[in-house]
């Protein structure tokens, strides 16, 4: 196998090897490794020079790697789940969310135009041409750093908007290239649909174990919340118009079909004005802060989401009025009201390994124009930013002060990025590649030196 990373990486990459054949498996390595010491554009013919991949195979290997080669995503995330759950307690947390990977060109698999949530405001939407992946991540502390929470992302899957029969303008205009990858009604899935299928999975993978997952809005209507598997409970957020309702009867009042629910409760939006309300104080780590907020609790039906399945219903206030108010709910009702507000707050770890697989390792770079190249390549870099985080976390914290880049400007940070788990990662292995052979005489060591500190600057 190429030697492209420090030694330490490798017993990662080996937990893989069921997954593929001996020539795909030899492609996994080389192209993962590459993947994490490429800096800049990681297109795929960039990725194959930063490795100098075309001394070990063809370049169109790699590219048939992702297009043909006999391997399957979901595999992969359950040799990776197997490596996380040693860093994971009986009762496991997780993320859904969907992230947009802005595209261009007319030829891009699957691309359509999809609500961009970065530009949009309230009052004004945009849209942006790309591809929008729904993802399911495990949210888990590491010992290097126990008050941080990492969102490690397991399932990935791609939402594509259903077909239609759109010519192009002019005059026996044709289908428009943009719809390539559309999906036909038997094909067609909402990304609720997409969510669910992959908790269905996970759950499957840990039945031993309880799975809270952690959804905003879009994941809270009865396409999830009325098919969840036995061992998962859901946390999200709840419309402040929602209609609330008690259990029904135990005894039928009247003859005929027996009720699905009871009496009409207030909405969280009546319970929020009502000016007679006993609104609870509370000091929660919320984000990173300590934060007062009030709040109010009830037990209730949701009836059009999740049926007559009885919800924790908790209406949260900002004290000093600077936040709306807001509503969440859950599914499992040992929680305590405080505990569910604060477990919400672990889904915005996903948000953040959003930024980072985009910004530092190129998520939406691939350029793919084939149905399995589209639906393998941005995702494999789901898993590569896990194995960076299990490789750190198993060996290279202990490198943290070698590969520490000094910032007198930055004094009060005392949190591990991923941007210095990459650049622990890049140094300990340049340090090995270039110091680590016993011949190199102590004159060139000393010329060699000024290159690790400009190592530490690569990001």
């Amino acid at each position: 196998m190429p030697h492209l990373l420090v030694a330490s990486f490798a017993p990662l990459l080996w937990s893989f090897q069921p997954c593929f054949t001996q020539p795909s498996f030899h492609s996994f390595w080389a192209v993962s490794c590459a993947w994490l010491l490429c800096a800049g554009r990681r297109s795929l013919t960039r990725i194959i020079q930063a490795g100098q991949l075309s001394h070990l195979k063809h370049y169109c290997s790699f590219h048939r790697f992702f297009s043909h080669a006999r391997w399957n995503l979901d595999e992969l995330g359950h040799c990776l789940l197997q490596l996380l759950l040693p860093f994971c307690g009986p009762i496991l947390v997780g993320a859904v969310d969907d992230t947009l990977a802005r595209k261009s060109g007319r030829y891009i698999w699957g691309a359509g135009m999809h609500h961009d949530p970065l530009r949009s405001t309230s009052n004004r939407p945009v849209l942006a041409f790309g591809h929008s992946w729904v993802v399911l991540s495990l949210q888990i502390s590491f010992p290097f750093a126990p008050d941080k929470c990492w969102a490690l992302p397991i399932l990935a899957r791609l939402y594509r908007k259903r077909k239609k029969s759109k010519l192009a303008p002019g005059k026996g205009g044709k289908l428009e290239r943009k719809q390539v990858g559309e999906a036909s009604p038997k094909q067609y899935r909402t990304r609720p649909q997409l969510a669910l299928e992959m908790i269905q999975i996970l759950a499957s993978w840990v039945p031993q174990h309880t799975l809270r997952i952690l959804g905003d809005s879009e994941y809270a209507g009865k396409s999830i919340s009325r098919h969840l598997p036995r061992n998962v409970e859901l946390t999200s957020r709840m419309k402040m118009n929602a209609a609330l309702y008690e259990l029904p009867p135990v005894k039928p009042l009247h003859r005929g079909r027996p009720r699905k629910k009871g009496k009409r409760l207030p909405s969280p939006l009546q319970m929020a004005k009502d000016p007679h309300a006993r609104w609870r104080k509370a000091t929660l780590r919320l984000y990173g802060h300590n934060v007062k907020v009030c709040y109010q609790s009830i037990d209730a039906l949701w009836y059009s989401s999740s049926g007559q399945r009885l919800l924790r219903v908790v209406v949260v206030r900002d004290p000093r009025g600077h936040r709306r108010d807001d509503c969440f709910f859950s599914t499992d009702l040992t929680l305590r009201p405080t505990e569910i507000i604060e477990l919400f707050c672990f889904r915005w770890p996903l948000e953040v390994c959003f930024r980072d697989v985009k910004q530092l390792l190129g998520f939406e770079d691939p350029q793919n124009r084939v149905s399995k190249a589209t639906q393998r390549t941005a995702p494999l870099a789901f898993y590569i930013y896990d194995l960076a985080l299990l490789w750190y976390a198993q060996s290279g914290h202990q490198l943290k002060a070698d590969s520490l880049l000094p910032r007198q400007w930055y004094p009060q940070k005392s949190s591990v990025s991923f941007e210095d788990v990459l650049r622990t990662l890049r140094y300990a292995t340049w340090q090995e590649r270039i110091f680590g052979d016993p011949a190199l005489d102590p004159h060139t060591r000393k010329i060699l030196q000024p290159l690790m500190e400009w190592v530490k600057g690569v990001a």
